[in-house]
C-alpha cells in the first residue's frame, strides 16, 4: 500500500506494510479507549492519568519491533482493563 502526500511539487511515498498497518490502527484504538477511560478518572487524577498515558505512547513511538509491539499493546490493554474496573469499583 502507498501513501501519497503532496508539497508543492514534490511527491513523497510512504509505504507501510499489512501487518504495519493494522498494529498502527491497533495502537490508535488502544490510544483513543485509554484517554476515553481516563475521562471517567476523578478530577484530580484526571489530568496526571491523561499524561502518564501520552508519555507511555511517546516513549515507545519509535519502536519498529513487531513482537515489542505486540507485546506493548497486550501490556496495554491489561493495564487498561484494570483501570477501567477500578473506575467501575469506585462508581466512576
Amino acid at each position: 500500500m502507498e501513501i501519497y502526500c503532496c508539497r508543492r511539487e514534490s511527491v513523497m511515498a510512504l509505504s507501510l506494510d499489512l501487518q504495519d498497518f493494522i498494529l498502527r490502527a491497533r495502537v490508535l484504538k488502544l490510544y483513543r479507549l485509554a484517554l476515553r477511560t481516563a475521562r471517567r478518572a476523578p478530577g484530580h487524577t484526571r489530568a496526571e492519568l491523561t499524561q502518564t498515558i501520552r508519555q507511555e505512547m511517546e516513549n515507545n513511538r519509535n519502536c519498529h519491533d513487531k513482537q515489542r509491539i505486540r507485546y506493548l499493546i497486550s501490556e496495554g490493554q491489561g493495564k487498561l482493563k484494570g483501570l477501567d474496573e477500578m473506575l467501575d469499583m469506585q462508581g466512576h
